[in-house]
């Protein structure tokens, strides 16, 4: 089941996944509406949502334009769907709640060009906007959504596909874990089972935590943050926590949550010049885009970026991507290696399309603990699968650049040896620092085996295991290691939606 599960999710961006739960959602709540399930009428919901949506893609065209920005049109409709849900649903001949309304999409898509720094915007757009409004208009979000028991089931099936889908389940964990510890000690002397009931069936509670502190570009980039953020919001969760008569809301605590999450995230978002395109395997393509300044970006081998590229007609999988970086911290360029198949969707078409010299790129959102130890002894075993081989181009190529020996194994699977990518990185490590590097063709020599590692890596249980590829790629060799007696603490993983 599982497998049919990660299927699925791997034909699908993380933002249409978003975008088409939150329809869910909305034609649900219409539905129960309509035969009385719910207190608020199917044309409430229905106008509250497409009078959202029509203002947040005509304010997010003309800030757009305002600003010399891509618009993202898949953002804008998120942040719309998540205020449909968040606002009192309110009809259409109810004037000062349009203007509610129209205040609050525009406070939510101008908070993107506006509330920045270095290009980088800092609040939840749907959070700032009804923080903003609750304290001009004295109009503030209900989160209707979270406190209706008929919607539950919804939530939490479609906000566990989510969850899974972007692999934050310590996130969510840790915004849960806050919130029930927070509502039990502001509650001592109230049945503690009552207080959790309370909490589970009648808060936004689980909405929340696989829409809104998941947000991808106000996250913490890695575990260790991202745990603290999670469970700073849920401490911050409980309506009882207060500073004078300020009472916290879920769209406070989530707005004091973001600005601990910029303080603590690097702050990359640049726009890069495509320099040079090479074909490095077959159907693989390495693109070195040259930063802003000219000088090399500042990230840690082994860590990703969310690549935004502006194209039309942009297909359901829509203009962003999450890639791990390529190139090493060591590198004038940025690169990024992209294995083509077919049929490709419309961004991979675009990306193809990209001329050197005069085409860009958005990039940013630095994040990933996808990375080396510290420890300069550790002794190492990389496994990768097929365009899994970045993380690991970028880890090799810094060590060879920093003449830096670490005892590492690389075990590279593809198909056919054509498909090999960035050999030359690999056999120069080789040489310099006898890292050991075996190259496997499954088509002709087999899947790797818990026995082909064995052999390759006679001292396996002595190592740390980094793995990469497909997520079917992941677990398979997750759980062959798992048999092996590898403990889970000796994995990271990391892995590639695969998106076609």
């Amino acid at each position: 089941m599982l497998t049919l599960i990660d299927r699925f999710l791997n034909k699908i961006t993380m933002y249409r996944l978003v975008l088409y739960y939150l329809l869910a959602l909305i034609v649900v709540a219409a539905i129960f509406g309509a035969v009385g399930i719910l207190p608020y009428s199917p044309v409430a919901i229905i106008f509250t949502t497409v009078f959202l949506v029509f203002l947040a893609w005509l304010t997010n065209g003309i800030l757009a334009y305002l600003f010399n920005a891509q618009p993202n049109a898949e953002s804008a409709y998120i942040t719309a769907l998540i205020l449909a849900l968040i606002i009192t649903p309110g009809e259409p001949n109810n004037l000062s709640f349009a203007m509610f309304l129209f205040w609050a999409i525009v406070f939510a898509m101008a908070s993107k060009y506006i509330l920045t720094i270095g290009k980088k915007h800092i609040f939840n757009p749907a959070a700032v906007a009804v923080v903003i409004t609750a304290f001009a208009m004295n109009q503030s979000a209900s989160w209707w959504i979270g406190g209706n028991l008929p919607m539950m089931a919804f939530i939490i099936i479609g906000g566990l596909l989510i969850v899974r889908k972007i692999q934050r389940f310590d996130l969510a964990l840790a915004f849960l874990g806050g919130t029930i510890v927070s509502d039990l000690v502001t509650h001592i002397g109230y049945d503690p089972l009552s207080t959790l009931q309370k909490v589970a069936l009648h808060t936004p509670i689980f909405f929340f935590a696989s829409i809104m502190i998941t947000e991808p570009l106000t996250t913490p980039a890695t575990r260790p943050w991202r745990i603290e953020y999670g469970a700073l919001v849920g401490l911050l969760f409980s309506p009882a926590i207060h500073l004078g008569s300020i009472y916290s809301t879920p769209e406070l605590a989530l707005i004091i949550g973001n600005i601990f999450s910029y303080v603590v995230s690097p702050k990359i978002k640049q726009v890069l010049r495509l320099r040079e395109k090479t074909l490095v395997g077959e159907n693989i393509y390495d693109f070195a885009f040259a930063t802003e300044s000219g000088t090399p970006m500042k990230f840690t081998p082994g860590q990703y970026l969310e690549w935004t590229l502006g194209h039309a007609p942009s297909d359901t999988r829509g203009n962003r991507r999450y890639f791990t970086i390529a190139s090493s911290p060591t590198e004038r360029d940025v690169h990024l290696g992209v294995k083509f198949y077919e049929p490709s969707s419309s961004f991979k078409k675009a990306m193809l399309a990209l001329k050197p010299g005069r085409s860009t790129i958005v990039a940013g959102n630095l994040a990933g603990d996808f990375t080396m130890p510290a420890n300069p002894a550790r002794k190492l075993a990389f496994i990768a699968g097929g365009i899994g081989i970045t993380p690991f181009r970028s880890m090799v190529k810094y060590l060879v650049d920093k003449n830096e020996r670490r005892d590492v194994v690389l075990l590279y699977s593809n198909r056919t040896t054509a498909e090999i990518a960035y050999r030359e990185v690999f056999d120069e490590a080789q040489k310099k620092l006898g890292m050991k590097t075996v190259y496997i063709a499954t088509g002709t020599q087999g899947r790797v085996t818990p026995e082909r590692v064995k052999k390759e890596i006679p001292d396996y249980r002595k190592r740390m295991f980094y793995i990469s590829g497909t997520r079917a790629m992941v677990v398979a060799f997750e759980k062959a290691l798992h048999d092996l007696g590898v403990p889970k603490t000796h994995i990271k993983i990391d892995f590639f939606p695969g998106f076609a």
